[in-house]
């Protein structure tokens, strides 16, 4: 049953690196900061430091699957 619901997630099946590192490679880091306006892609951005804040940090976990969800779906 919880698979069925999960059929029109887009997010459903992607860790939260792999989106990262898809927009990253997507956009760059310094265009990735104009979209999301964090201070981890901004200043000497890198995929631990970044990982580490957006796991700590709702609000801004959840712009990044938005982007990613507007970006590749």
């Amino acid at each position: 049953m919880a698979e069925e619901q999960q059929v029109n997630n887009p997010l459903h099946g992607k860790t939260l690196e792999f989106i990262l590192k898809q927009l990253v490679w997507h956009y760059g880091w310094p265009e990735l900061g104009t979209h999301v306006r964090i201070a981890c892609f901004t200043n000497d951005p890198s995929l631990k430091s970044s990982l580490t804040f957006l796991r700590k940090t709702e609000w801004a976990r959840k712009k990044v699957e938005k982007l990613y969800v507007n970006t590749f779906h």
